[in-house]
């Protein structure tokens, strides 16, 4: 990934940022039992206000197809043969022309799917020329048609106390949120080589890394676990990292007010019930140094040669207390071609066949051996490295690792 200038930055974080916050806001309304008519009106609002769709309708099959939706089409809707009309549409499709009443009206069609049977398909249109639309809204506005059509289903479900497939149903619409947590590129360029890989226990996982960049030589990194699993944890992980992403997006912190800042933050949101490991590190290519903080989590590796250090500088665990006791910052110098290894407790504490668990000697060995490489290369030999080790066993806990090669 290049990043051509700051406002191209600027933008596609804000970009991410209020889609995550948009699809906080539906899988919340889910979550709080909103009326279907009252899900909708947010959902619209999102495709009308900020991904500027201007005529769409959502037809979705429950029993028998239905129209959910119609905004700015006035024309009939005849549903006698939906899936005749629509079944060729796999995938999102721009229509260039076509024969039917309804498609002739519309620039695009998205359909979703659940277990290779249509759900839904949303129609839209926009003022703007198709191809002047940014790309990814249309993949989000999928996202975000796969989740409503889901809630609705599972309010059918609910009816008719289907419960398995009610919540089958809701971990996906975890997992669709969860997906945004995550940046979807990593740059490896002159100045650095990054790679993450995540393996979540279940559909969500509550681990999570990020890669913020703060202008050409500065960069934000970090990783965070939340105790506890399933959909709560995936909402507080979602909320945690919107908070990082906001607070750094407006001003630059020193990193103590940062955690006292994010502690608060967390405490008010779980009542003291979870909490949150998290490291953050503040690198500064130019310089080569780097300032972190270590609040309870697995401590991060820096290996220069074969010599691992372990960062552990920091405070204790995030919620575990109304207010941090202490927060220390530790400080460092990279040197070249310095590998730098993040990664959450799934990793180290998985057993094997006889109990014994991983470990970060083992970790730190294949980090040794394996550095040379490029990071997705290292990370996917020494994930194959944990395949051998648990063997038939499945993982235990939710498995991250985020590898940077500093030249």
């Amino acid at each position: 990934m290049r990043f051509s200038n700051g406002r191209d930055i600027d933008y596609q974080l804000e970009l991410k940022e209020t889609k995550l916050h948009s699809l906080l806001e539906i899988t919340n309304a889910i979550n709080s039992n909103y009326p279907v008519e009252q899900l909708l009106k947010i959902y619209s609002f999102i495709l009308k206000e900020q991904l500027n769709f201007k005529k769409f309708i959502l037809l979705h099959s429950q029993e028998e197809w239905n129209c959910l939706l119609k905004i700015g089409f006035k024309g009939k809707t005849d549903l006698s043969n939906v899936e005749r009309d629509f079944k060729r549409f796999k995938e999102i499709t721009l229509v260039e022309s076509s024969n039917s009443p309804i498609l002739k009206e519309f620039q695009a069609v998205i359909p979703v799917y659940h277990l290779e049977k249509p759900l839904a398909y949303l129609l839209i249109s926009t003022s703007l020329k198709i191809e002047n639309l940014e790309p990814s809204h249309f993949s989000f506005a999928q996202t975000l048609t796969n989740i409503i059509s889901v809630a609705v289903e599972n309010k059918r479900l609910v009816k008719q106390d289907i419960i398995k497939q009610r919540i089958s149903k809701e971990l996906e619409v975890a997992s669709e949120m969860q997906k945004l947590l995550f940046p979807s590129e990593l740059p490896s360029n002159r100045k650095m080589d990054l790679s993450a890989r995540y393996v979540p226990r279940h559909a969500i996982g509550g681990d999570y890394y990020d890669f913020i960049p703060l202008g050409d030589d500065e960069y934000i990194l970090c990783i965070a676990d939340v105790s506890g699993k399933g959909i709560s944890a995936a909402l507080l992980m979602a909320n945690f990292q919107a908070t990082i992403r906001t607070l750094f997006k407006y001003q630059r912190f020193e990193l103590p007010f940062l955690l006292e800042e994010l502690n608060a933050k967390v405490m008010k949101s779980t009542k003291g019930e979870k909490f949150i490991t998290f490291f953050i590190a503040h690198y500064n290519a130019h310089t080569r140094k780097m300032k972190y903080v270590n609040a309870g989590h697995n401590h991060p590796i820096i290996l220069n040669g074969r010599k691992a250090t372990m960062l552990k500088d920091g405070c204790i665990g995030l919620g575990m207390l109304d207010e941090l006791p202490y927060v220390n910052v530790g400080k460092m110098e990279l040197k070249p071609n310095t590998t730098f290894v993040l990664y959450t407790d799934g990793f180290v504490e998985l057993e094997n066949s006889e109990g014994e668990q991983f470990g970060i000697e083992r970790l730190i060995k294949n980090i040794q051996a394996y550095s040379p490489l490029k990071m997705e290369d290292m990370n996917n030999i020494i994930f194959s490295k944990l395949d051998d080790w648990r063997g038939d066993l499945n993982f235990v806990d939710d498995t991250a690792i985020f590898s940077c090669k500093f030249f």
